[in-house]
This record gives structure tokens, C-alpha cells and sequence, in this order.
């Protein structure tokens, strides 16, 4: 197997095992290139079906085309789509910086969607390559009371040995592409031509990266119109994959604020 058979394989895995112990699950589904791998990954997972439904925490401040891409695409790939409104954003802690605060949002409508549906198990398309604060996390990240995340108390993951054995009624996040690069991603996205949405390739001399609410993502300069040249920008690239995303670049510690309290 090459890197990529390897990575798909530990994911596969990672997919099944949460599906066979963790009920009622669902997969959180951003539109990005990262969740859209996962769905791929489910449908090879489970023959070709999504046995779990996929949320869309929507503030009703995504791109038309993210939009667009969604309602297509939940059609094409017969998923069961949860897609609840997030709370209003008086309902987020004021204290926060303005776009971590419009980010915040989706925290809030995650923990109502856990509440609604009493999810146990959230599968997320995180990677530890994507910000700092990530590269703390577990496969298998038990949260605690209001989905809140204690890096102080995750369990052990040594030698690729995944602890399942939580107390009845844990919340647990489970992050299969956890061990992969950007460069992983849009390889994969490449061999297996999985659709993403088509924000992701330059217009007009403008891509974008990671894609955000509106009002607080932004495009970087790009000439990439296609996968290729995409993987040679990033071969290239020193600029961190969340340039354009404006919450970053507030407090040093509003993303770890939003982590701790249940941001994705």
C-alpha cells in the first residue's frame, strides 16, 4: 500500500469503530474539502451508504455556492441531512472577539443539536495540521459537561490503540482524519475525484483556502484553477492554511476559548 491506501485504511477503521460503538451517532458536515473526504470515506466504510445522519450547523451566513453544493450533493449521496438553524448571535458570550463570537455560532448549535438528537458520538474532520490548538487532540476525545473539551483530561492513543471504554452517557468526538496533511486531503481528493465545492479554485486570481462564514473568511491570491496546481501552491506555500479566516488572527487565545467550549 502507498500513504494514501494507509491513510484511508486507519480511517476506514476509525469510521467503523465508532460506528459500532457509539449510538446514536452522526458525521458534522462543514461542506469543506475535509468533511466532504469523510463522506467519501463513510460511503466505502458502510457499501456505499451513510448509515448516520450529517449535520450542517448553519448560520445562514455560508456562500451561495456552499449552498448549492450541499443541496446537490445530499441528493446525489442519499445522505440524511440534519441542517437546524445555529442560534442567533446574541445567544454567544459577548466577551468574545467579533468574528470568533460570529463563529461561536456553530458551538452553540452543536450543543443544541447533541441535546435535540442526544447524540453520543460526533464524528469531525479535524487535523492536527490545521492549527495549533488541534494538534492536541485524540481519534476518540471524550468531551465533558456542555461538550466542553479538557485537554488536561484526554486518554491515552499510543501505537494507534483507541480507547473506547467511557462511562455510560459520554459524549465523544471522533476525528478520523486526524493524522492526515492538507497535501493528503487534496491528493485523495485527486485520486478518488471526490467533489468539493468550487470556492476551492482560483477565479479572477482568487481562491479560497478554508472555507468560513461570509464577512469573516476571506480569499488568498491564487492562480490555482485545478487540483495540480493546487498541490504545487501548497509544495510552495509558508502561509498557514487559515490565512483567510479572520478569527484567527484575533485574541492569541480566542480559538483556544472556542475549542475548550466545544468549537469544532
Amino acid at each position: 500500500m502507498d500513504d494514501l491506501d494507509q491513510l484511508e485504511a486507519e480511517s476506514l477503521y476509525i469510521l467503523r469503530e465508532a460506528y459500532s460503538r457509539l449510538r446514536p451517532l452522526a458525521m458534522l458536515w462543514s461542506l469543506g474539502k475535509d468533511s466532504n473526504v469523510m463522506i467519501w470515506l463513510a460511503r466505502k466504510a458502510f457499501l456505499g451508504r451513510v448509515p448516520f445522519p450529517v449535520v450542517h450547523l448553519d448560520t445562514g451566513l455560508e456562500f451561495p455556492e456552499v449552498y448549492e453544493f450541499r443541496d446537490r450533493y445530499a441528493r446525489e449521496w442519499g445522505l440524511t441531512l440534519i441542517d437546524d438553524p445555529c442560534p442567533p448571535i446574541e445567544a454567544v458570550d459577548p466577551a468574545l472577539p467579533p468574528a470568533s463570537r460570529l463563529a461561536a455560532r456553530k458551538t452553540h448549535g452543536l450543543q443544541q443539536a447533541v441535546t435535540r438528537y442526544g447524540f453520543n458520538g460526533l464524528i469531525a474532520g479535524i487535523r492536527r495540521d490545521e492549527q495549533a490548538t488541534r494538534a492536541k487532540e485524540r481519534v476518540f476525545s471524550p468531551r465533558g459537561e456542555d461538550n466542553a473539551w479538557d485537554v488536561r483530561e484526554q486518554p491515552p492513543e499510543f501505537w494507534d490503540l483507541f480507547n473506547l471504554d467511557f462511562p455510560p452517557g459520554t459524549h465523544v468526538r471522533v476525528h478520523p482524519l486526524l493524522h492526515w496533511t492538507e497535501i493528503d486531503v487534496w491528493r485523495y481528493i485527486e485520486r478518488e475525484n471526490i467533489p468539493v465545492c468550487p470556492l476551492y479554485f482560483a477565479r479572477q486570481g482568487q481562491r479560497y483556502r478554508s472555507l468560513g462564514e461570509i464577512g469573516i473568511t476571506f480569499p488568498i491570491a491564487s492562480e490555482a484553477s485545478d487540483i495540480p496546481a493546487i498541490l504545487a501552491e501548497l509544495r510552495a506555500t509558508r502561509a498557514p492554511e487559515r490565512a483567510g479566516r479572520a478569527m484567527d488572527h484575533e485574541g492569541e487565545d480566542a480559538f483556544e476559548r472556542l475549542r475548550s467550549g466545544g468549537y469544532l
